[in-house]
């Protein structure tokens, strides 16, 4: 696994309804996000990993005040994440992580010369939106489901295809990139609420983990358990003790994220 330079970087304020515009079409690389969303924490991931810092400038929004001319004058589907680079403005996670990863320098995360990695790649990047419906469809049940190991397990036995590394591909890649926002969310809440380890009786599922959690490029872009969990409670366990958190990034964090982002 290629090993990217570690760039220290101060992270931008978060912009709202009251911010100007940044200036648009300058020749600027511009990656709009919100901090806590885990559809956008997938190109900020791949930018950091390739660090590609200096080249693409983040630009954090809140997506609960968020500002009009996002949606009038950048990016008319109003959602997060978005690129703008060449003269146009384009999204969606997963192509923007394919888009990042061919158009700029860094270390490549796709296996170009291996075709059998690429259709297992690909067969593991559509399944990440069934990962994400059978997970969060289990919060607004009451807990994990029968479905839940079933998707759990699923993961594991797709760590087992390559045996020349710990991760998905074998090598650290955009599927793993694809997965982790979201896996890194359900094992803090399923731990914390229902004391459900994602990771018993799955070692491969367990040293994926732990391996990402080596990769600055990813420690980087990790969610606040504290928060998260505290937003989750009030999202999905209505009847639970919840005061809201006023910190700012608390902004797109859950379900809601699930709906207005992608």
């Amino acid at each position: 696994m290629a090993v990217t330079a570690c760039v220290e970087e101060v992270l931008p304020p978060v912009l709202d309804s009251t911010s100007d515009q940044p200036p648009l079409f300058d020749g600027t690389t511009r990656l709009y996000i919100a901090y806590t969303c885990p559809f956008a924490q997938r190109v900020w991931i791949t930018r950091d990993y390739k660090g590609l810092q200096e080249q693409i400038k983040l630009v954090p929004l809140n997506l609960q005040n968020r500002p009009a001319w996002y949606k009038e004058k950048v990016y008319p589907e109003n959602k997060v994440p978005a690129l703008e680079h060449n003269n146009k403005v384009i999204g969606e996670s997963l192509d923007l992580i394919k888009y990042v990863d061919s158009n700029f320098g860094g270390p490549s995360l796709w296996p170009n010369n291996d075709p059998a990695k690429q259709e297992f790649a690909e067969e593991l990047l559509s399944y990440t939106d069934t990962l994400n419906r059978i997970l969060y469809g289990s919060f607004n049940k009451g807990g994990p489901t029968k479905e839940v190991g079933v998707a759990f397990d699923h993961l594991e036995t797709a760590l087992h295809k390559f045996d020349d590394g710990p991760f998905f591909l074998g090598q650290f890649s955009l599927v793993d990139i694809a997965y982790i926002p979201f896996v890194e969310r359900f094992q803090i809440f399923l731990s914390e609420v229902w004391k459900y380890d994602i990771s018993a009786g799955r070692p491969k599922l367990a040293t994926w983990i732990e391996e990402l959690n080596k990769i600055d490029g990813y420690k980087r872009t990790k969610c606040d358990p504290k928060e998260l969990v505290e937003y989750y409670k009030g999202r999905f366990l209505p009847s639970s003790d919840y005061v809201p958190v006023t910190n700012r990034s608390i902004v797109s964090i859950g379900f809601l994220v699930l709906l207005s982002t992608k």
